[in-house]
């Protein structure tokens, strides 16, 4: 499985600024690579938001594997940040 460089706030971030700018979702910059380079930090409040969310699985997703992994790896990408949770 292919591990990313980036944490996943700055990833969630990332597409919420993209969905801002890129004409493919909600913005009108047919090429918004460099604008979501330039402001993706603005977003990482409400990454942190969604991933607070989604410290617990739901049903389906603690079916599918260990719920107990699934917040831990959560919780870790909130201590990145240095989040208290």
């Amino acid at each position: 499985m292919p591990v990313s460089n980036l944490t996943l706030v700055e990833r969630i971030a990332r597409v919420l600024a993209g969905r801002v700018h890129s004409i493919n979702a909600e913005g009108d910059d047919p090429s918004a690579g460099p604008n979501v380079d330039e402001t993706w930090h603005e977003y990482t409040a409400d990454a942190v938001s969604i991933l607070k969310t989604m410290r617990e699985p739901d049903q389906r997703m603690a079916a599918a594997g260990d719920a107990d992994v699934w917040e831990r790896m959560v919780l870790a990408a909130l201590e990145a940040e240095n989040v208290s949770v």
